[in-house]
């Protein structure tokens, strides 16, 4: 996911349903950026949180448990999903309003309906979806 989304230094990720900060955790400690992950179960934030001081990025990266059509996520310049294709189609409407034009979004395994992906790839019985919010392309941080 994080090679797809192409992540360059100074990017911003938000892990939505970040579960046990596998994605954040990856990103801060492969390529230094910043990211948050979001949750709405406190069981699974705490595990995220220790799952970061174990892997030494908890500068880096960020747990909160919230709902995520609550949650404010505007600074993101990537955003990640692995949830459920309804929760995916619900959330686009927010994504494409609140998003700045040219972050990147990627779920895994479920896509978002009728907006076609940029790009698809099928790994180990598995898919990742990628688009680019439209409009102006952010510029380079």
């Amino acid at each position: 996911m994080l090679r797809l989304a192409d992540v360059k230094k100074g990017d911003v990720l938000y892990d939505l349903g970040s579960g046990d900060g596998r994605i954040p955790i990856t990103a801060a400690r492969r390529y230094g950026i910043r990211a948050v992950g979001i949750d709405i179960d406190p069981d699974r934030i705490k595990e995220a949180n220790a799952n970061a001081a174990k892997a030494g990025v908890t500068k880096l990266v960020t747990f909160r448990q919230e709902d995520l059509f609550q949650a404010g996520w505007k600074d993101a310049t990537i955003v990640t999903l692995y949830l459920l294709p309804e929760l995916n189609l619900k959330l686009r409407p927010r994504l494409l309003k609140e998003l700045a034009p040219g972050t990147r979004i990627v779920s895994h395994q479920f896509d978002m309906g009728d907006w076609k992906p940029e790009k698809k790839l099928e790994m180990e019985g598995r898919t990742i979806y990628f688009w680019t919010v439209p409009g102006a392309k952010r510029p380079v941080r």
